[in-house]
Protein backbone atom coordinates (compact mmCIF):
# COMPACT_ATOMS: atom_id res chain seq x y z
CA UNK A 1 0.00 0.00 0.00
CA UNK A 2 1.23 3.36 -0.63
CA UNK A 3 1.62 5.97 1.85
CA UNK A 4 -0.70 8.52 1.97
CA UNK A 5 -0.15 12.24 1.18
CA UNK A 6 -0.31 13.93 4.96
CA UNK A 7 1.28 17.50 3.53
CA UNK A 8 -0.66 20.52 2.31
CA UNK A 9 -1.41 20.76 -1.72
CA UNK A 10 1.84 22.83 -1.68
CA UNK A 11 3.93 20.66 -0.22
CA UNK A 12 4.70 22.70 2.89
CA UNK A 13 4.37 21.95 6.83
CA UNK A 14 1.52 24.37 8.42
CA UNK A 15 3.44 24.77 11.31
CA UNK A 16 6.56 26.12 10.52
CA UNK A 17 7.71 29.88 8.89
CA UNK A 18 9.87 30.70 5.81
CA UNK A 19 12.91 30.39 8.19
CA UNK A 20 12.02 26.95 9.64
CA UNK A 21 10.86 28.38 13.09
CA UNK A 22 7.86 27.14 14.72
CA UNK A 23 4.32 29.21 14.97
CA UNK A 24 1.14 28.54 15.38
CA UNK A 25 -0.92 29.10 11.91
CA UNK A 26 -2.56 32.41 12.07
CA UNK A 27 -6.46 31.69 11.62
CA UNK A 28 -7.84 35.06 11.99
CA UNK A 29 -8.51 35.76 8.23
CA UNK A 30 -10.41 32.23 8.11
CA UNK A 31 -14.06 31.94 7.88
CA UNK A 32 -15.68 30.52 11.04
CA UNK A 33 -17.85 27.25 9.50
CA UNK A 34 -19.17 24.20 11.38
CA UNK A 35 -16.83 21.74 11.64
CA UNK A 36 -16.77 18.19 12.60
CA UNK A 37 -14.07 15.20 12.98
CA UNK A 38 -14.52 11.75 14.31
CA UNK A 39 -11.34 10.03 15.52
CA UNK A 40 -11.14 6.27 16.86
CA UNK A 41 -8.64 3.66 18.04
CA UNK A 42 -8.85 0.27 20.63
CA UNK A 43 -7.49 -1.06 23.11
CA UNK A 44 -6.36 -5.06 22.81
CA UNK A 45 -6.80 -6.80 26.34
CA UNK A 46 -7.15 -10.29 27.50
CA UNK A 47 -10.51 -11.97 27.62
CA UNK A 48 -10.95 -11.85 31.43
CA UNK A 49 -10.08 -7.87 31.51
CA UNK A 50 -13.04 -7.54 29.10
CA UNK A 51 -15.71 -9.35 31.14
CA UNK A 52 -13.89 -7.20 34.11
CA UNK A 53 -15.13 -3.88 32.01
CA UNK A 54 -18.60 -5.61 31.00
CA UNK A 55 -19.44 -6.16 34.03
CA UNK A 56 -18.52 -3.08 36.11
CA UNK A 57 -16.13 -4.63 38.52
CA UNK A 58 -13.06 -3.68 37.76
CA UNK A 59 -11.57 -2.55 41.34
CA UNK A 60 -11.88 1.03 40.36
CA UNK A 61 -15.48 1.70 39.23
CA UNK A 62 -17.28 1.66 36.10
CA UNK A 63 -14.24 1.52 33.21
CA UNK A 64 -16.47 2.79 30.48
CA UNK A 65 -18.34 5.74 32.30
CA UNK A 66 -15.05 7.43 33.74
CA UNK A 67 -13.04 6.65 30.36
CA UNK A 68 -15.93 8.49 28.60
CA UNK A 69 -15.51 11.69 31.07
CA UNK A 70 -11.89 11.56 30.96
CA UNK A 71 -12.17 11.57 26.82
CA UNK A 72 -14.36 14.82 26.91
CA UNK A 73 -12.35 16.51 29.12
CA UNK A 74 -9.35 15.80 27.13
CA UNK A 75 -11.15 17.47 23.93
CA UNK A 76 -11.52 20.68 25.98
CA UNK A 77 -7.79 20.60 26.85
CA UNK A 78 -5.64 19.89 23.69
CA UNK A 79 -4.60 23.16 23.69
CA UNK A 80 -3.20 22.96 26.71
CA UNK A 81 -1.05 19.63 25.61
CA UNK A 82 -0.49 20.41 22.27
CA UNK A 83 1.64 22.79 21.71
CA UNK A 84 0.67 24.92 18.53
CA UNK A 85 -3.03 24.18 18.79
CA UNK A 86 -5.57 26.83 18.72
CA UNK A 87 -7.89 26.69 22.30
CA UNK A 88 -11.47 25.94 20.92
CA UNK A 89 -14.90 26.86 21.78
CA UNK A 90 -16.46 23.11 21.27
CA UNK A 91 -20.22 22.69 20.70
CA UNK A 92 -20.08 19.35 21.10
CA UNK A 93 -18.06 15.90 22.51
CA UNK A 94 -19.25 12.92 22.16
CA UNK A 95 -17.65 9.47 23.07
CA UNK A 96 -18.52 5.93 22.24
CA UNK A 97 -17.33 2.59 23.32
CA UNK A 98 -17.76 -1.09 21.48
CA UNK A 99 -17.90 -3.04 23.89
CA UNK A 100 -18.25 -6.72 22.64
CA UNK A 101 -20.46 -9.70 24.38
CA UNK A 102 -17.68 -11.92 24.24
CA UNK A 103 -13.63 -12.36 22.89
CA UNK A 104 -13.36 -13.92 19.80
CA UNK A 105 -9.95 -15.46 20.20
CA UNK A 106 -6.77 -14.98 22.95
CA UNK A 107 -7.52 -11.45 22.90
CA UNK A 108 -10.23 -9.14 23.40
CA UNK A 109 -10.21 -5.36 22.46
CA UNK A 110 -12.52 -2.09 23.42
CA UNK A 111 -13.11 0.66 20.34
CA UNK A 112 -13.60 4.04 20.95
CA UNK A 113 -14.62 6.29 18.95
CA UNK A 114 -14.72 10.53 19.95
CA UNK A 115 -17.10 13.11 17.37
CA UNK A 116 -15.87 16.54 18.03
CA UNK A 117 -17.50 19.62 16.37
CA UNK A 118 -17.14 23.60 16.80
CA UNK A 119 -18.15 26.33 14.62
CA UNK A 120 -14.41 28.31 14.37
CA UNK A 121 -11.74 29.32 11.65
CA UNK A 122 -10.00 25.94 12.23
CA UNK A 123 -10.74 22.11 12.62
CA UNK A 124 -11.11 19.88 15.57
CA UNK A 125 -9.02 16.55 13.98
CA UNK A 126 -6.55 17.12 17.26
CA UNK A 127 -9.21 17.38 19.60
CA UNK A 128 -11.03 14.07 18.80
CA UNK A 129 -7.61 12.11 18.47
CA UNK A 130 -6.51 13.42 21.75
CA UNK A 131 -9.62 12.77 23.49
CA UNK A 132 -9.89 8.59 21.61
CA UNK A 133 -5.76 8.52 23.24
CA UNK A 134 -7.12 9.79 26.76
CA UNK A 135 -10.39 7.44 26.78
CA UNK A 136 -8.45 4.63 25.76
CA UNK A 137 -5.17 5.29 28.45
CA UNK A 138 -7.83 6.01 31.02
CA UNK A 139 -9.28 2.06 30.23
CA UNK A 140 -5.80 0.78 30.71
CA UNK A 141 -4.92 3.41 33.74
CA UNK A 142 -8.21 1.62 35.24
CA UNK A 143 -7.36 -2.13 34.47
CA UNK A 144 -3.85 -2.18 34.40
CA UNK A 145 -3.84 -4.18 37.91
CA UNK A 146 -4.80 -6.85 35.87
CA UNK A 147 -3.30 -6.77 32.69
CA UNK A 148 -0.83 -4.70 32.22
CA UNK A 149 0.06 -5.65 28.70
CA UNK A 150 -2.92 -3.90 27.15
CA UNK A 151 -2.31 -2.52 23.82
CA UNK A 152 -3.72 1.05 22.55
CA UNK A 153 -4.02 0.34 18.66
CA UNK A 154 -5.27 1.92 15.38
CA UNK A 155 -5.71 5.66 16.85
CA UNK A 156 -6.37 7.76 13.47
CA UNK A 157 -8.73 10.24 12.32
CA UNK A 158 -11.52 9.05 10.65
CA UNK A 159 -13.63 11.52 9.14
CA UNK A 160 -13.35 15.48 8.85
CA UNK A 161 -15.81 18.09 7.70
CA UNK A 162 -15.96 21.75 7.27
CA UNK A 163 -13.51 24.56 6.22
CA UNK A 164 -11.14 25.45 3.18
CA UNK A 165 -10.01 21.75 2.67
CA UNK A 166 -13.97 20.09 2.60
CA UNK A 167 -14.66 16.64 3.84
CA UNK A 168 -11.60 14.15 4.41
CA UNK A 169 -12.30 9.78 5.33
CA UNK A 170 -10.41 7.07 6.58
CA UNK A 171 -12.47 4.30 6.96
Amino acid sequence: MAPKNHMTPTGNLTHFDATGQAHMVDVAAKPATHRIAVASGCIEMLPATLALVRAGSARKGDVIGIARIAGIMAAKKTSELIPLCHPLALTRVAIDFEVPDAPTGETASVGCTATVETVGPTGVEMEALTAVQVALLTVYDMCKAVDRGMTITGVRVREKHGGKSGSFTNP
